[in-house]
Protein backbone atom coordinates (compact mmCIF):
# COMPACT_ATOMS: atom_id res chain seq x y z
CA UNK A 1 0.00 0.00 0.00
CA UNK A 2 2.85 2.59 0.88
CA UNK A 3 4.07 1.45 -2.43
CA UNK A 4 1.45 2.31 -4.22
CA UNK A 5 0.45 5.56 -2.44
CA UNK A 6 4.42 6.78 -3.02
CA UNK A 7 4.44 5.67 -6.89
CA UNK A 8 0.75 7.87 -6.95
CA UNK A 9 1.41 10.62 -4.83
CA UNK A 10 5.22 11.32 -4.12
CA UNK A 11 6.92 10.14 -7.03
CA UNK A 12 7.43 12.54 -9.51
CA UNK A 13 6.07 15.36 -7.57
CA UNK A 14 2.70 14.09 -8.10
CA UNK A 15 1.09 15.92 -5.02
CA UNK A 16 1.36 18.89 -7.29
CA UNK A 17 -1.20 17.54 -9.34
CA UNK A 18 -3.58 16.79 -6.12
CA UNK A 19 -3.06 20.54 -4.16
CA UNK A 20 -3.41 22.37 -8.06
CA UNK A 21 -6.74 20.47 -7.68
CA UNK A 22 -8.09 21.19 -4.35
CA UNK A 23 -6.94 24.62 -4.86
CA UNK A 24 -9.16 24.92 -8.29
CA UNK A 25 -12.15 22.98 -6.20
CA UNK A 26 -12.20 25.44 -3.07
CA UNK A 27 -11.62 28.51 -5.56
CA UNK A 28 -14.64 27.20 -7.31
CA UNK A 29 -17.04 26.19 -3.95
CA UNK A 30 -15.97 29.71 -2.16
CA UNK A 31 -16.68 31.87 -5.09
CA UNK A 32 -19.87 29.83 -6.03
CA UNK A 33 -21.26 30.59 -2.88
CA UNK A 34 -20.43 33.89 -2.71
CA UNK A 35 -22.65 34.75 -5.89
CA UNK A 36 -24.77 31.89 -4.64
CA UNK A 37 -25.81 34.04 -1.07
CA UNK A 38 -25.70 36.97 -3.48
CA UNK A 39 -28.58 35.67 -5.91
CA UNK A 40 -30.24 34.59 -3.25
CA UNK A 41 -31.08 37.55 -1.04
CA UNK A 42 -31.62 39.14 -4.41
CA UNK A 43 -34.39 36.25 -5.35
CA UNK A 44 -35.91 36.41 -1.16
CA UNK A 45 -36.36 39.79 -1.13
CA UNK A 46 -38.55 39.55 -5.08
CA UNK A 47 -40.11 36.85 -3.60
CA UNK A 48 -41.22 38.22 -0.01
CA UNK A 49 -41.57 42.26 -0.91
CA UNK A 50 -45.21 43.18 -1.25
CA UNK A 51 -46.74 42.91 -4.84
CA UNK A 52 -48.01 46.37 -5.33
CA UNK A 53 -47.28 46.54 -9.17
CA UNK A 54 -47.00 44.91 -11.74
CA UNK A 55 -43.50 45.42 -12.22
CA UNK A 56 -42.89 43.58 -8.89
CA UNK A 57 -45.29 40.48 -9.73
CA UNK A 58 -43.63 39.89 -13.44
CA UNK A 59 -40.00 39.78 -10.96
CA UNK A 60 -41.79 37.49 -8.70
CA UNK A 61 -43.19 35.38 -11.29
CA UNK A 62 -39.89 35.03 -12.86
CA UNK A 63 -37.54 34.44 -9.72
CA UNK A 64 -40.01 31.14 -9.18
CA UNK A 65 -39.44 30.37 -12.37
CA UNK A 66 -36.13 29.97 -11.76
CA UNK A 67 -36.06 28.65 -8.31
CA UNK A 68 -38.69 26.27 -10.74
CA UNK A 69 -35.93 25.03 -12.96
CA UNK A 70 -32.42 25.30 -11.00
CA UNK A 71 -33.78 23.07 -8.13
CA UNK A 72 -35.57 20.98 -10.71
CA UNK A 73 -32.50 19.90 -13.31
CA UNK A 74 -29.43 18.76 -12.52
CA UNK A 75 -26.12 20.20 -11.84
CA UNK A 76 -24.01 18.73 -14.10
CA UNK A 77 -26.35 19.41 -17.10
CA UNK A 78 -26.39 22.99 -16.00
CA UNK A 79 -22.90 23.03 -16.24
CA UNK A 80 -22.86 21.43 -19.58
CA UNK A 81 -25.14 24.23 -21.13
CA UNK A 82 -23.51 27.15 -19.83
CA UNK A 83 -19.69 25.44 -20.39
CA UNK A 84 -20.65 25.05 -24.03
CA UNK A 85 -22.59 28.56 -24.71
CA UNK A 86 -20.90 30.74 -22.73
CA UNK A 87 -17.49 29.44 -23.82
CA UNK A 88 -18.46 29.92 -27.77
CA UNK A 89 -20.47 33.25 -26.88
CA UNK A 90 -18.55 35.01 -24.35
CA UNK A 91 -15.36 35.71 -25.97
CA UNK A 92 -13.53 37.03 -22.92
CA UNK A 93 -14.29 34.01 -21.22
CA UNK A 94 -11.29 32.28 -21.51
CA UNK A 95 -11.05 29.65 -18.39
CA UNK A 96 -13.51 27.09 -17.60
CA UNK A 97 -13.21 28.18 -13.93
CA UNK A 98 -15.13 30.92 -14.05
CA UNK A 99 -17.75 28.95 -15.84
CA UNK A 100 -17.98 26.65 -13.43
CA UNK A 101 -17.96 29.44 -10.59
CA UNK A 102 -20.87 31.26 -12.37
CA UNK A 103 -22.73 27.96 -12.95
CA UNK A 104 -22.44 26.80 -9.49
CA UNK A 105 -23.43 30.12 -7.87
CA UNK A 106 -26.60 30.64 -10.18
CA UNK A 107 -27.05 26.97 -8.82
CA UNK A 108 -26.14 27.92 -5.22
CA UNK A 109 -28.71 30.71 -5.11
CA UNK A 110 -31.51 28.79 -6.11
CA UNK A 111 -31.27 26.68 -2.88
CA UNK A 112 -30.05 29.52 -0.53
CA UNK A 113 -33.09 31.49 -2.15
CA UNK A 114 -35.45 28.88 -0.71
CA UNK A 115 -33.04 28.86 3.15
CA UNK A 116 -33.18 32.65 3.17
CA UNK A 117 -36.85 32.68 2.53
CA UNK A 118 -37.38 29.88 5.12
CA UNK A 119 -35.47 31.88 7.73
CA UNK A 120 -37.46 35.07 7.13
CA UNK A 121 -40.80 32.98 7.75
CA UNK A 122 -39.46 31.70 10.51
CA UNK A 123 -39.47 35.22 12.42
CA UNK A 124 -42.28 36.62 14.05
CA UNK A 125 -44.52 38.07 11.68
CA UNK A 126 -45.36 41.02 14.39
CA UNK A 127 -41.77 42.64 14.02
CA UNK A 128 -42.77 43.74 10.64
CA UNK A 129 -45.83 45.30 11.82
CA UNK A 130 -43.97 46.23 14.77
CA UNK A 131 -41.37 48.08 12.70
CA UNK A 132 -44.06 49.30 10.34
CA UNK A 133 -45.36 51.06 13.35
CA UNK A 134 -42.56 53.38 14.75
CA UNK A 135 -42.46 54.58 11.01
CA UNK A 136 -39.74 52.13 9.30
CA UNK A 137 -40.40 51.62 5.67
CA UNK A 138 -41.19 48.24 4.53
CA UNK A 139 -37.57 48.13 3.52
CA UNK A 140 -35.63 49.63 6.38
CA UNK A 141 -37.93 47.06 8.34
CA UNK A 142 -36.78 43.86 6.30
CA UNK A 143 -33.21 44.99 6.17
CA UNK A 144 -32.57 46.41 9.91
CA UNK A 145 -34.80 43.69 12.24
CA UNK A 146 -36.10 40.88 9.53
CA UNK A 147 -32.97 40.22 7.36
CA UNK A 148 -30.41 40.24 10.34
CA UNK A 149 -32.59 37.61 12.19
CA UNK A 150 -33.51 35.36 9.42
CA UNK A 151 -29.43 35.12 8.58
CA UNK A 152 -28.46 34.25 12.09
CA UNK A 153 -31.16 31.33 12.30
CA UNK A 154 -30.18 30.38 8.46
CA UNK A 155 -26.33 30.38 8.24
CA UNK A 156 -25.92 26.82 9.89
CA UNK A 157 -28.13 25.40 6.45
CA UNK A 158 -26.05 28.07 4.45
CA UNK A 159 -22.88 26.54 5.56
CA UNK A 160 -24.25 22.95 4.59
CA UNK A 161 -24.95 23.93 1.84
CA UNK A 162 -21.19 25.28 1.32
CA UNK A 163 -19.86 21.63 2.25
CA UNK A 164 -22.48 20.31 -0.56
CA UNK A 165 -21.05 23.09 -3.08
CA UNK A 166 -17.27 21.05 -2.03
CA UNK A 167 -18.65 18.12 -3.30
CA UNK A 168 -21.01 18.81 -6.04
CA UNK A 169 -17.96 20.29 -7.60
CA UNK A 170 -16.56 17.09 -8.57
CA UNK A 171 -18.99 17.07 -11.42
CA UNK A 172 -16.37 20.34 -13.15
CA UNK A 173 -14.12 17.59 -14.88
CA UNK A 174 -16.70 16.57 -16.99
CA UNK A 175 -15.88 19.87 -18.94
CA UNK A 176 -11.97 19.15 -18.69
CA UNK A 177 -11.75 21.51 -15.57
CA UNK A 178 -9.12 20.26 -13.14
CA UNK A 179 -10.58 20.31 -9.64
CA UNK A 180 -9.81 17.47 -7.15
CA UNK A 181 -11.56 14.49 -8.86
CA UNK A 182 -10.10 14.96 -12.52
CA UNK A 183 -6.88 14.67 -11.06
CA UNK A 184 -7.14 10.93 -10.76
CA UNK A 185 -7.56 10.50 -14.32
CA UNK A 186 -4.46 12.40 -14.69
CA UNK A 187 -2.26 10.41 -12.40
CA UNK A 188 -3.90 6.89 -13.67
CA UNK A 189 -2.50 8.25 -16.96
CA UNK A 190 0.47 8.69 -16.00
CA UNK A 191 0.88 5.63 -13.12
CA UNK A 192 -1.29 2.58 -14.91
CA UNK A 193 -3.05 3.08 -11.23
CA UNK A 194 -6.79 3.62 -10.75
CA UNK A 195 -7.53 2.26 -6.84
CA UNK A 196 -4.78 4.35 -5.25
CA UNK A 197 -5.71 7.65 -6.52
CA UNK A 198 -9.22 7.55 -5.87
CA UNK A 199 -8.64 6.41 -2.31
CA UNK A 200 -6.11 9.51 -2.06
CA UNK A 201 -8.71 11.93 -3.62
CA UNK A 202 -11.64 10.51 -1.28
CA UNK A 203 -9.35 10.68 2.01
CA UNK A 204 -9.05 14.77 0.96
CA UNK A 205 -12.33 15.20 1.09
CA UNK A 206 -13.27 13.80 3.58
CA UNK A 207 -10.92 15.67 5.95
CA UNK A 208 -12.19 18.78 3.72
CA UNK A 209 -15.85 17.66 4.78
CA UNK A 210 -15.19 16.70 8.70
CA UNK A 211 -13.45 20.24 8.85
CA UNK A 212 -15.90 21.94 7.70
CA UNK A 213 -18.87 20.23 9.91
CA UNK A 214 -16.37 20.66 13.14
CA UNK A 215 -16.27 24.99 11.63
CA UNK A 216 -20.23 24.50 11.30
CA UNK A 217 -20.75 22.86 14.83
CA UNK A 218 -19.04 25.33 16.44
CA UNK A 219 -21.08 28.20 15.09
CA UNK A 220 -23.94 26.63 15.89
CA UNK A 221 -22.73 26.39 19.69
CA UNK A 222 -22.08 30.28 19.22
CA UNK A 223 -25.27 31.08 17.81
CA UNK A 224 -26.92 29.06 20.59
CA UNK A 225 -25.22 30.49 22.93
CA UNK A 226 -26.23 34.07 22.01
CA UNK A 227 -30.22 33.09 22.09
CA UNK A 228 -29.41 31.61 25.16
CA UNK A 229 -28.34 35.00 26.63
Amino acid sequence: MFDLFYKCFIEADRYNMYLEGLLNTVIIAIGACLLGVIIGVIVTCIRIVPKTNIFVKILDKIAQLYVTIIRGTPVVLQLFISYFVLLVSIKFVADGLIVAIVTFGINSGAYMAEILRGGILAVDSGQMEAGRSLGLTWFQTFSKIILPQALKSAIPTMFNEFITLIKETSVAGYVGIKELTKVQSFVTIQTMEIFMPLIIIAVMYLIIVLGLQYIQKRIERRLTKGDRR
